[in-house]
């Protein structure tokens, strides 16, 4: 079968050849209609640019790659599906990579390396240091996303993030406003990650609004956020005596939230009668729980869009240009799992 040609997009697509091109090189000052109706030609009839040629002809091959910890962890997956979209409708390819939280991996991949076709790079970054980042990367066109401080005059990049402080404080004053006095806290992880320190941040500030105090008691350590580590810390914190045990837990993610809910089936404890569960990261995992999850819910499509558009200016632009952080939007989905009862999705 002859390969695709642009000649034939445009053909399908009732535009000009160079129209085409425009859009699959993310040119700006096309139409969101146009652009729409050419990238639906694209994908009727399986176009794929050539990157070795169009980087002969623009200096770039339009591709790009997308660095995360771990794709098996939803919030990843969910996010890379966000990119890969974002990055069709501004004529980007993604590769998608995952470091596995090696800092050698994340600084080999942060910089391109073994990738020389690529463009840029999106980067989720675990275990990487400013300094380190900013030797491998001063001028390669990088985004950071996730929730590390980098600072301004270190590292040239963007940072999409969300405000995990205020997701947090907000969930846990969500447990609050339920009657819940001891609420405890499954996240606090061993490695001192940003996520763990910004969202313990939030859960004390709200308990300090509320004026309850702190029991390190009800925030024990974890290695990881994932099902496993939330069953084992729930399961410690069940076996409490019975005035001492947590009538609420925050967990910091939706998969440690899923463990919990496990460890206190176990214990023939009733969600949310006598523990009410959240989580955060809006997985769909989260949706279809048992009772189904109160989480907040990172605005996924927005940063992804953020993230992709702020590189492509980057690839784009003939001078650095000035470091910027974006916070993209979050909210709380109230489910069973705080609320009780039982209800039909809304599918």
């Amino acid at each position: 079968m002859a390969a695709v040609r642009l000649k034939d997009v445009a053909e399908r697509a009732g535009v000009s050849i160079k129209t085409v091109s425009n859009v699959v090189r993310g040119a700006p000052r096309v139409s969101e209609a146009t652009r729409s109706r050419v990238m639906r030609a694209v994908d009727e009839l399986g176009y794929r640019p050539n990157p070795s040629a169009r980087r002969l002809r623009t200096g770039r091959s339009g591709l790009i790659a997308l660095v995360v910890p771990e794709l098996a962890t939803p919030y990843f997956a969910e996010l890379a599906h966000h990119v890969r979209g974002e990055a069709t409708l501004l004529g980007l390819t993604v590769l998608i990579e995952e470091s596995l939280g090696d800092a050698a991996e994340e600084l080999r991949l942060a910089g391109g390396v073994g990738a020389s076709l690529l463009d840029g790079v999106i980067l989720s970054p675990l275990r990487v240091t400013p300094d380190e980042l900013a030797s491998a990367t001063d001028e390669f066109p990088l985004v950071l996303l996730g929730e590390r401080t980098y600072g301004r005059n270190r590292v040239v990049a963007d940072h999409v993030l969300i405000d995990n402080v205020a997701a947090a404080r907000d969930l846990t004053a969500h447990l609050v406003g339920l009657g819940r006095t001891r609420i405890a806290a499954i996240g606090v992880d061993r490695q001192g990650s940003a996520t763990s320190r910004q969202r313990l941040e939030g859960y004390q500030q709200a308990l300090h609004a509320a004026g309850l105090p702190f029991d390190p008691r009800l925030a024990p350590r974890i290695e990881e956020f994932d099902r496993r580590n939330g069953l084992l810390a729930m399961r410690r914190l069940a076996a409490l005596p019975a005035g001492e045990r947590p009538d609420a837990v925050f967990c910091f993610s939706d998969l440690l939230a899923v463990g919990a809910q496990r460890a206190l089936h176990e214990a023939g404890l009733t969600i949310p009668g006598d523990v009410a569960v959240a989580g955060v990261d809006g997985s769909e995992e989260a949706l279809y729980s048992t009772p189904s999850l109160t989480t907040a819910v990172p605005d996924k499509a927005a940063i992804a869009s953020l993230a992709v558009k702020c590189l492509a200016a980057r690839i784009r632009s003939r001078s650095p240009l000035p470091f910027e952080v974006h916070v993209a939007p979050h909210w709380l989905e109230v489910r069973e799992s705080t609320s009780g009862g039982r209800r039909a999705l809304d599918v």
